[in-house]
């Protein structure tokens, strides 16, 4: 029996309380931060703890939801990822991803991103999923391009950040274009006949 959620490096979870001390050192490297998001101020270790604890028992609200990618060749929290601006009348989604510093190039991100479009196409019916990365983040505009992305446009000094405004780019996938590349498996995997 297999699990949607699982595949041959990683597997998506809920956040666990444990997991507190993980995220306070993917915290800790600031241009991490930044690519994932932005810099926050620092927190307490008992500020982590209390994030953690808050979110493994914070239910999704609709289909936006937080989950741990977790290396299973490790046993190990390598990052997140979370669903944004889901609109099911509209059928689109974004999401975030971020991996570790010492966890990246090993395949965890393309493949949790796989697994969460899987679901979020396949399950939930959604019809497109945009993207916006800064523009200097090479290596997540390449992830998203191999993974089979569009660039569909750019967003010009859209974000303010290291004394400057900077650019972001928006990056689309269909369902027909992600089922063409990646599949959704077949019904007899998922005991569905």
């Amino acid at each position: 029996m297999g699990s949607i959620w699982t595949g041959d490096r990683v597997s998506l979870r809920g956040i666990e309380p444990e997991d507190w001390r993980a995220f306070q050192h993917i915290d800790a490297d600031t241009s991490d931060m930044r690519a994932v998001d932005v810099i926050h101020p620092p927190r307490s270790a008992e500020g982590y703890r209390r994030w953690a604890a808050e979110q493994a028992v914070k239910e999704p609200v609709g289909d936006e939801f937080q989950l741990a990618v977790h290396s299973r060749a490790d046993d190990v929290l390598v990052g997140a990822l979370s669903t944004t601006g889901t609109d099911q009348r509209a059928g689109r989604f974004g999401y975030g991803i971020g991996i570790g510093r010492e966890h990246q190039r090993r395949g965890y991100a393309t493949e949790a991103v796989v697994l969460l479009l899987r679901y979020m196409f396949g399950e939930r019916r959604y019809h497109k999923c945009s993207v916006g990365v800064h523009a200097f983040n090479e290596a997540s505009l390449a992830l998203h391009r191999a993974l089979g992305f569009e660039e569909e446009g750019r967003l010009r000094e859209h974000e303010f950040f290291a004394g400057r405004h900077h650019d972001v780019v928006v990056l689309g996938m269909t369902t027909d274009e992600f089922a063409d590349r990646h599949g959704f498996g077949a019904v007899a995997e998922s005991g569905v006949d």
